[in-house]
């Protein structure tokens, strides 16, 4: 039986709205909180935006939606570039990603899969990969993959290919392989056409983790006004999460819902990964965006020098009580 928290009697149904990209099964806690009631229950109604990417908490930042589902490498990215966000929960604490190549490619290439990662990912040298939006979680993590390899930007190809297009590219062969979240590389590797390079599922890059991903992300100002909007939300996302964790059968009707072109074997293998990168209770912590920081400065996209030099004020656990 689900213990869930009690909602505040002393204010309304309020609304608010909340950016996501849309297809991404590490998103799971979210799609819980919509379709079981339970933002609805906490006297909460969220409009849902689908947005690729980093647009999401470019929204946030312009002010078109309220919260975004983002990565740490996103939130201290902003507040180093002087646009401070506020983290209030971190869904997961792996980033969730995976780096699979076509099957032929691999066993060309002799690909032990008992390597170390930076023996592993070398199989990636001279490939086509597609990795999801410029500048997403996805991106940034295929970039640290090879950095972590020894690959230059020369000797690989990323590919910007939205979550909706990643199969149809590789099963034309435009890419050689893809680095997403899941349930795409679960798809290509249980069809038999690929194989497991990384799996950020399973603690790698080890020594990035934890990682604070998975972050429920909006503006300072909103909680500071609208506090009761933000304690609803950490009261919901925590209320989601334990949702996951104990009722499979029912988070996998969820994804079944949101994935209907996805085999039921491979849903319940993506239910297992996301399982494993769930944090209960869904707090933040300074380790989890340091490594953020780190996986930045590794994917080129924040030069260490240029980093923040304290996380007070980023993030805050107090809406999830």
């Amino acid at each position: 039986m689900v213990a869930w928290f009690t909602p505040p009697t002393h204010a309304a149904t309020e609304q608010t709205s909340i950016g996501q990209t849309p297809a991404i099964v590490a998103f799971l806690a979210a799609y819980i909180a919509e379709d079981a009631g339970i933002w609805r229950d906490n006297e909460l109604e969220v409009k849902v935006i689908n947005l690729p990417g980093i647009a999401t908490v470019n929204a946030v930042i312009a002010g078109s939606v309220d919260f975004a589902l983002g990565g740490s490498d996103t939130l201290t990215r902003a507040a180093a570039h002087g646009q401070p966000l506020l983290g209030i929960a971190a869904i997961n604490d792996q980033a969730g990603q995976m780096t699979v190549l076509r099957k032929e490619l691999a066993e060309a290439e002799h690909f032990d899969p008992k390597a170390p990662l930076e023996v592993r990912a070398r199989v990636l040298r001279g490939k086509n990969i597609a990795a999801g939006n410029v500048g997403s979680v996805a991106d940034v993590f295929i970039k640290v993959i090879a950095h972590k390899a020894g690959i230059r930007e020369s000797e690989m190809t990323i590919s910007s290919v939205g979550a909706f297009d990643i199969l149809g590219a590789f099963s034309r062969k435009a890419v050689d392989g893809i680095s997403i979240s899941m349930p795409y590389p679960q798809q290509l590797v249980a069809d038999g056409t690929a194989v497991t390079i990384v799996d950020g599922t399973r603690n790698e890059p080890a020594d990035l983790m934890p990682l604070s991903a998975g972050l429920v992300i909006t503006r300072p100002k909103l909680c500071a006004e609208h506090r009761s909007i933000c304690e609803k939300m950490g009261h919901s996302i925590t209320q989601a999460t334990r949702f996951l964790l104990d009722r499979k059968a029912e988070s996998i009707a969820i994804l079944a819902k949101r994935f209907p072109k996805i085999s039921e074997d491979v849903l319940s293998s993506c239910y297992d990964g996301v399982v494993r990168m769930t944090k209960y209770p869904p707090t933040i912590d300074e380790i989890g965006l340091h490594n953020g920081d780190k996986m930045n400065a590794e994917g080129g996209f924040l030069k260490a020098e240029d980093k923040v030099s304290s996380y007070d004020g980023l993030f805050t656990n107090e809406y999830l009580r």
